[in-house]
């Protein structure tokens, strides 16, 4: 496995949601992120998008981090 750099990692993930799983070499994962982040958005015109949006991001940038750190361990 290549060693991944978890703040690149971040920073992927910070601009576009599962941008970062994607580098990580995590494909269906990021896949995952960006549908997912994408019915959030939609959502927001129920006024629940405005809650799961926010959580999605971090949790993407925090998952990100975490698998980058992983491998840039090793």
């Amino acid at each position: 496995m290549n060693q991944k750099n978890p703040g690149l990692a971040v920073v992927l993930s910070f601009f576009f949601v599962g941008l970062g799983q994607i580098y990580n070499g995590q494909i269906g994962k990021g896949i995952g992120f960006i549908i997912a982040y994408t019915v959030s958005l939609l959502l927001c015109f129920v006024l629940v998008g405005f809650i799961t949006s926010p959580i999605l991001w971090i949790w993407g940038m925090i998952d990100a981090y975490k698998v980058a750190q992983k491998t840039h361990g090793m």
